[in-house]
């Protein structure tokens, strides 16, 4: 890692970013926490990209809000003052409650709305309901507008229908909307090499990580965005799973990063900042002890070695059958479409993953009576000769039910 004078120097980078060394030192998660907040405010801008054809520029990291805004008033003040121009939030995130906790922040920092790239989405609909649906979305935000607007998380471009198209238009000629695109959990390479090939999707949303992308099908859909001039915001770039258990493998990584100072997180964020076609990561930052790590690492310019991106890769390989790659079609297709196994799957993600054990389990309940009914019933032989990854779809899904029902 060589001393960088328009980035962090190896020291800097090590004192912001190396929080697990200053836990192992004797030092408490406050001390930590205060260390790196103090770093990060002495070292070197946020770097920005350009946004497709949008033509704007968005600094490489973005403040995903599904957490409490509401109560973390101050964290989404130092993100901003961190350089950190992207807000992400959806009617979805708390019920609404997250749109209203960035626009509290408005309200008390109305100077700030005008440099912040807001973007809300919200589920397929009708032209009215979206309508109506967006009217309550500004009304929380406490904004005229958002520059940016997603249908949440399709699996098929064919859920945004022509209705849907012109009543993006009709949004945009009225200035409620600046740019309008989607967001995808599942069958991202087929959703975004679709889009490609339209003249009115400005910007896609999708899962993307150290696991997925270097696969075949989705170089192929990334370049043909970016050829199209669409925009790219990753997420979900953790690449963690339904399967959550120490490995081998996962400490061999974690060892081999933390002799340059920075964690396996950081790593996997840098990984995909390695695709300049991603203008933007959307991560979930509850706290500072993240937000400091992230946007340290977003700051440090020094790249990973070919070594570390192979050993990511590597591990990706000893660890696939732990991730679900979000093909759900192939899913769908060997189970006649009678369960969401993609969906079902990422519920116990959020659970085991991420430790949101309450949204896991909000997201499992929405499900249909009679879906959750047949989950343990089902015959998952097929879906599981045919899963990429080789995962044991029939014990995850009994796990699900188990855990979430």
């Amino acid at each position: 890692m060589s001393e960088k004078k328009d980035g962090l120097t190896r020291r800097d980078f090590i004192k912001t970013v190396g929080l697990g060394g200053l836990a192992a030192t004797g030092m408490d998660s406050a001390m930590a926490i205060s260390a790196s907040a103090q770093s990060v405010e002495k070292t070197a801008s946020m770097p920005r990209r350009k946004l497709g054809k949008t033509g704007v520029e968005l600094s490489i990291l973005t403040l995903g809000g599904m957490f409490d805004t509401v109560n973390n008033q101050l964290l989404i003040r130092q993100a901003f003052n961190w350089g950190v121009n992207c807000f992400d939030t959806a009617e979805a995130y708390g019920n609404g409650l997250s749109e209203e906790g960035f626009g509290r922040f408005f309200a008390k920092n109305p100077e700030a709305r005008k440099e912040i790239f807001l973007i809300t989405k919200l589920k397929a609909s009708t032209p009215d309901r979206l309508s109506e649906g967006l009217d309550k979305c500004l009304k929380r935000l406490n904004t005229d507008y958002v520059d940016l607007f997603f249908i949440h998380g399709i699996g098929d471009l064919k859920e945004i229908d022509l209705p849907m198209r012109d009543w993006a238009a009709r949004m945009k000629s009225s200035g409620k909307m600046k740019f309008f695109g989607f967001s995808c959990h599942s069958n991202m390479e087929d959703c975004l090499l679709a889009s490609s090939k339209t003249d009115w999707v400005d910007v896609a949303m999708l899962a993307f990580n150290f696991r997925l992308m270097h696969t075949p099908k989705m170089k192929d859909a990334v370049n043909a965005c970016s050829d199209a001039g669409i925009g790219l915001i990753a997420m979900k770039t953790q690449g963690g799973g339904p399967v959550k258990a120490e490995s081998e493998a996962e400490a061999a990584l974690i060892g081999k990063l933390m002799e340059r100072g920075f964690n396996d997180k950081q790593a996997k964020l840098k990984a995909v900042w390695e695709d300049p076609k991603i203008a933007s990561i959307c991560s979930q930052m509850p706290n500072l002890y993240i937000l400091s790590a992230n946007v340290a690492a977003a700051k440090d310019l020094t790249r990973l070695s070919g070594s570390e991106l192979r050993h990511l890769e590597n591990f990706a390989c000893q660890t696939r059958a732990s991730y679900c790659a979000g093909c759900g079609n192939i899913c769908a297709e060997a189970l006649g479409g009678v369960i969401p196994v993609n969906d079902v799957l990422r519920c116990l993600m959020y659970y085991r993953e991420y430790g949101e054990r309450d949204l896991a389990r909000e997201l499992f309940a929405a499900f249909p009576g009679e879906v959750r009914d047949r989950i343990c019933e089902t015959d998952y032989t097929i879906a599981e000769r045919t899963c990429p990854q080789g995962l044991n779809i029939a014990k995850l899904m009994k796990d699900a039910s188990r855990l979430l029902g």
